[in-house]
């Protein structure tokens, strides 16, 4: 039996959700905290909105027929936590929350994009996404899948050796306040050289940020021009 996977995609708005929102709000980030099923022509995401105000955000909801019933339940600042329900071109969503038995972990939405992010309990039901997409015309551009198998490092979107440099560092204490070692005295437990164990610092708290807070921000400021 295969692993779960973490599969990466992106779907252009007009064939999602929010396509008149993203597209009236272009600089405006949607990111999804969590999305459900709620009934079998609709999905229910709970979604911060950050750089509009209340109304511009209303004004832009109201002229998108793809978004129903929405509700603010709070505002810190230029962030604001609303709920609502997608009752069109949702069909990808829908398939991936049925069919696949999948959970969307994260979606971004920005400049007429989304990214997201998609626990999947094994292949055969990515392969039901790709099929489902190709049969219906519809586009679900894969741009990574990660294994969920092994050590706990592939978990994380980490290297074996960044996930023990990381440990090591972490038991060690060196991110103690103060620090308990130094750098120089990981290197020689880990048996490589200080400018090694830097590289492999810096890259691992990249991967971990970029895995676990900020999927769609860093995919769609790569994909800037």
């Amino acid at each position: 039996m295969s692993s779960a996977c973490v599969v990466r995609g992106e779907i252009p708005a007009e064939e999602f959700a929010l396509y008149e929102a993203l597209s009236s709000l272009p600089d405006v980030e949607f990111e999804v905290e969590r999305v459900v099923q709620s009934g079998d022509e609709a999905a229910m995401p709970l979604m911060w909105i950050r750089n509009a105000d209340s109304e511009a955000i209303t004004t832009a909801f109201e002229d998108d027929p793809s978004v129903q019933n929405l509700t603010l339940l709070s505002s810190f600042d230029n962030e604001h936590l609303y709920r609502m329900e997608w009752v069109s071109e949702v069909q990808v969503v829908l398939q991936m929350l049925t069919n696949s038995s999948a959970t969307i972990t994260d979606a971004y939405g920005t400049d007429g994009r989304w990214y997201l992010r998609v626990l999947y309990p094994d292949r055969d039901a990515l392969t039901k996404t790709t099929n489902f997409v190709d049969e219906e015309g519809l586009t679900f551009e894969v741009t990574a899948i990660r294994e969920m198998e092994g050590e706990p490092a592939g978990f994380y979107g980490l290297t074996e050796p960044q996930f023990e440099a990381l440990s090591t560092a972490l038991v060690e204490g060196y991110y103690q306040v103060p620090r308990e070692t130094e750098q120089s005295e990981l290197a020689n437990e880990l048996g490589i050289s200080h400018q090694a164990l830097s590289e492999r610092l810096r890259r691992a708290t990249g991967a971990l940020i970029e895995d676990a807070l900020l999927v769609g921000a860093v995919q769609a400021k790569q994909d800037e021009p």
